[in-house]
């Protein structure tokens, strides 16, 4: 009996650990080329399936859960996204590529429904929940900006193979969408500590938006671990971005940047024109000094949920730097070196603020960046405003491997892609046959004002070679009600998806993810200074017409021999009249004070 209490006290305590939600976040701080900084934030809660479905709330917020439920939504990515990823100077992207979202905003999600009709219904009320929530126009998120990815995307959660059957997978964007702090706002309420205490405290709108690349991403899905006795509701919350140390160390009251004294100036003689008189400086911005107060703005405020957490405290932020390299953390922190990585992890204090600082170096060593599987870039081309083409580089630099993956594109319906011009070409072998290249194609086609146009195509880039995608189009003209207020700027077209698969050799691979910047479209604009000026002249016509024949009718018209001809005397008399008058009121106040 004994026994039997104890194993069912072990049974309880281990249920019980793993019914516990669970917290994490962790900063991971890595310098970049050209005074660059990349700093990913990564906030992840998580709740048992059981607790969620109840509606039992700890760290996964309630706001977010009840939308998903009320959508059926079993999986959801959302990405906010500004700016361009420089692969050529910084490498690989950050998560490889799977936080990373387009310009503007991106969503997809896995819906359960019975049919397609059902889940776009739910779609549509999901985007409409999720468009109050964030502050941001995915209500916008129509039929003609929806489409439903084959190849493209897969679930990242754990889904029994029956529940598979029942999930729609719907992908929309909004590439116009500028993202702002109206957006960051209700994504840090989202955090247990909503950006009071812990690394969220770091993130400051003012830094955040002045980055030169940032994005945003909120992933929530099912996790089953084999060694756990139930799965999972797991919400990861993620914000990179790559600040200018220089721009963001600029105090507030002078934020004008301006040159440095001559004297002052770290001249490259290693230029052929370097002289007494000519002077290139040299790039020290990789080694200049920074804190977090200076590029952030202010310290970290303490460990979030300290008192909550079991157990060690894990590590909260670490810095990737050479090893011989210099770095500074306030006191009651617990600092940890990686020799194999060149990582320095710090364990945060719990009430008191962290401060880490890097002094000025004098190693030029700087660590190698992983360079991407592959570039990609994306252009118009052609003249006109009735037709015009698209051209995709796509380049692998490996000298060995070919690459493959899927190439996703979403058109808008004002955009007709012709699929009999799509071409293929390898740079250095253009006699190569196309079918070589693109090994299959999925293609849907736009309907007016209903759907876009949904192109999926399975490419494989030989080693050491550039391929050219190329294929024309033809512009629609929209109706005047059609055009936003700055029609002359042109129509955003989203960016395209690349999703490189995992190696078969290696086990452990997973998919990377690519995206192109977004594009601007130029449409057939009419001149909407027309109906301005009809308007005005229109006005003008009937002003003048009807005052005249107002005129005639109201106005009393007498004849030159009626009016009465002019006499000075009869002047004269008035004015002497109505001094009398005058007069007489005078004497009258003066005989009424003498009484």
């Amino acid at each position: 009996m004994r026994l039997f209490y104890l194993l069912f006290l072990s049974l309880l305590l281990a249920v019980a650990a793993i019914a516990d939600p669970q917290y994490e976040e962790h900063l991971h701080l890595e310098p970049l080329p050209q005074g660059l900084l990349l700093a990913s934030f990564n906030f992840k809660s998580n709740a048992t399936l059981q607790s969620f479905e109840q509606q039992h709330f700890t760290y996964i917020p309630r706001s977010l859960g009840q939308i998903l439920q009320h959508a059926r939504t079993k999986e959801l990515h959302l990405r906010f996204s500004s700016g361009r990823w420089d692969a050529e100077s910084w490498g690989a992207r950050p998560w490889d590529g799977t936080k990373e979202g387009g310009t503007g905003v991106e969503v997809w999600a896995w819906i359960e429904a019975d049919t397609g009709e059902e889940a776009s219904l739910r779609w549509i009320t999901l985007n409409h929940a999720l468009s109050g929530l964030f502050c941001a126009s995915l209500n916008f998120i129509d039929s003609t900006r929806t489409t439903r990815p084959v190849h493209t995307y897969e679930p990242v959660g754990d889904h029994s193979n029956t529940s598979l059957s029942s999930l729609h997978l719907l992908h929309g964007t909004l590439p116009r969408e500028v993202v702002c702090t109206e957006n960051l706002t209700p994504f840090l309420k989202l955090l247990p500590c909503k950006g009071k205490a812990g690394i969220s405290s770091l993130l400051n709108g003012h830094k955040l938006f002045d980055a030169s690349w940032q994005s945003m991403s909120i992933d929530v899905r099912p996790v089953c671990p084999e060694s756990s006795l139930g799965c999972i509701v797991e919400m990861e919350q993620t914000v990179d971005m790559v600040l200018d140390i220089e721009r963001s160390k600029r105090p507030h009251d002078n934020p004008i940047p301006r040159p440095a004294p001559a004297d002052q100036l770290i001249c490259d003689t290693s230029k052929p024109y370097s002289s007494s008189e000519a002077c290139f400086p040299m790039d020290m911005s990789s080694t200049q000094s920074w804190s977090l107060s200076d590029v952030f703005g202010r310290p970290i405020k303490g460990s979030c949920l300290a008192n909550h957490i079991r157990g060690d405290r894990s590590e909260s932020v670490c810095i990737r730097v050479p090893y011989e390299h210099q770095v500074f953390s306030s006191q009651g922190s617990v600092e940890r070196k990686d020799p194999s990585s060149s990582h320095r992890c710090y364990i945060l204090p719990e009430y008191d603020a962290f401060e880490m600082a890097l002094p000025q170096q004098e190693s030029q060593a700087a660590l190698p960046r992983p360079s991407p599987p592959l570039y990609a870039s994306r252009s118009f081309t052609g003249h006109g405003q009735e037709r015009g083409g698209v051209q995709s580089l796509l380049t692998n630099p490996s000298p060995n491997s070919a690459v493959s993956f899927t190439y996703f594109e979403t058109l808008p319906w004002f955009m007709k892609p012709y699929l009999h011009t799509l071409k293929a070409q390898i740079a250095a072998f253009p006699s190569q046959s196309q079918e070589e290249i693109i090994k299959s194609i999925y293609y849907r086609p736009a309907l007016d004002r209903q759907r876009g146009t949904q192109l999926e195509l399975q490419i494989s880039v030989p080693p050491a070679s550039t391929v050219r995608l190329t294929y024309d189009f033809e512009k629609a003209i929209l109706r005047y009600t059609e055009y936003p207020p700055d029609a002359n700027r042109g129509f955003d077209i989203a960016p395209a998806v690349i999703r490189l698969y995992p190696d078969p050799a290696n086990p452990s691979s997973k998919a990377v993810y690519l995206r192109t910047t977004s594009l601007l479209l130029s449409l057939p604009t009419p001149d909407f200074s027309m109906p301005y000026n009809v308007i005005i002249l229109t006005s003008t016509v009937i002003a003048l017409a009807f005052g005249s024949i107002y005129n005639l009718l109201v106005r009393r018209f007498v004849g030159a021999d009626e009016v009465e001809s002019f006499s000075l005397a009869k002047v004269k008399a008035r004015i002497k009249g109505r001094w009398a008058v005058i007069k007489d009121r005078f004497s009258m106040k003066k005989e009424k004070k003498n009484q």
